[in-house]
């Protein structure tokens, strides 16, 4: 099982519920680990009954939520300490350092650190590495509407005392308002929507399927999304 970590205090589930969607469109058995303090994935996605932990499906893929590591998460699912659980892909969310040391995401096979430019998303996100004492290796996801020098300038200068080697890639994601109108239209109605996000935003969505993905060929990756679109 591939574990990818998406660290930082930016809200990150609409974006990984449909990474995860995309991925299992390409046939992999994908799991979302909501490790985070307000759990926003308890919320918008349904379960009929919701406790302290549980799993639970959700457009072809699982949802877990409530775990500390992935002890916990075999216990629950009946499996010996030394088995593996039965996923290719878990991407697992990550706001606070207990959740980053219990999944021990040092040894995840992708660490992505999500972030927009306000102060609190910077300095909250850079706060979950501080207790660390080993160097890992990141790479930038943005929320913005323009990337200026001065601000990955600014990001770059806060985590200078962090053991932080940053990515030369950065992936942006657009702060449009036509995108959050379909994402808050699809948490109504419980449904994964990809019609009339912006093609920006829809390509950040296929840069990350393909980098984590990268065996497969990206014409596959492109043609899995269109195909969920048609389907909608």
């Amino acid at each position: 099982m591939r574990e990818i970590g998406f660290i930082g205090a930016f809200d990150k589930t609409d974006m990984l519920t449909r990474i995860a969607k995309i991925i299992t469109g390409l046939g992999q058995k994908t799991i979302i680990i909501d490790s985070t303090i307000n759990q926003k994935a308890k919320y918008i996605i349904p379960v009929i009954n919701p406790t302290t932990t549980y799993i639970t499906e959700f457009e072809g893929f699982d949802v877990a939520v409530g775990f500390h590591n992935m002890s916990e998460m075999r216990e629950y699912l009946g499996l010996a300490e030394h088995e593996e659980l039965e996923y290719d892909i878990a991407l697992i969310d990550i706001d606070s350092s207990s959740s980053f040391e219990g999944f021990n995401m040092g040894d995840a096979s992708t660490n992505y650190f999500v972030t927009s430019f306000d102060v609190f998303s910077l300095k909250k996100g850079l706060e979950i590495l501080s207790g660390i004492n080993y160097n890992i290796f990141l790479k930038k996801i943005i929320y913005t509407q323009t990337m200026s020098k001065e601000e990955d300038d600014y990001l770059n200068f806060l985590s200078k005392d962090y053991p932080i080697t940053w990515d030369e890639d950065k992936i942006f994601f657009p702060l449009e308002m036509g995108d959050q109108s379909v994402i808050i239209e699809g948490q109504r109605v419980s449904k994964i929507k990809f019609k009339s996000l912006s093609s920006n935003y829809k390509d950040s969505l296929l840069y990350i399927v393909e980098d984590i993905l990268r065996e497969v060929n990206p014409n596959e990756v492109k043609r899995t999304m269109k195909i969920i679109e048609k389907n909608q």
